[in-house]
């Protein structure tokens, strides 16, 4: 269970699941990431439930994470959390034109970009499984 000293732990672990999960179903099935950015860009209603989504995990990310100057982990963490949040706010604002940004990322070696997001999500669970032995 989460609390104040090991809420970094916990986010990141969570965080490196949802990308390893992510990376796995991109290899699983090829192609994934792009048809759903395809269907994002199609659907005004999905981009604005998704923008909405979006925009409050990043939020309650950047406003539950402890903010402490000393710890790296807890500064990627809240920085990470506002990322999101901006992500979500652009969706909403020019989630056109965003989306047709990010499909173009998604054009050619998604399984580079798969292999990324597992090895990614494989360290910050480490990490965050350090994090949580030490609290």
């Amino acid at each position: 269970m989460g609390n104040a000293g090991n809420i970094t732990g916990w986010i990141t672990f969570f965080v490196g699941l949802y990308a390893v999960a992510a990376g796995i179903g991109e290899f699983r099935r090829p192609g994934f990431w792009a048809r759903m950015v395809q269907e994002f860009r199609e659907g005004t209603a999905l981009q604005f439930v998704t923008g909405m989504v979006t925009l409050a995990l990043g939020a309650t990310i950047y406003l539950v994470n402890p903010w402490n100057p000393g710890d790296l982990l807890a500064i990627l963490i809240t920085v990470l959390g506002a990322w999101i949040f901006i992500e979500g706010a652009l969706i909403l604002a020019v989630g056109d034109w965003f989306l047709k940004f990010a499909s173009k990322f998604l054009r050619g070696s998604n399984r580079l970009w798969a292999g990324l997001s597992i090895a990614i999500g494989l360290g910050a669970i480490f990490a965050a499984l350090v994090r949580l032995q030490m609290g």
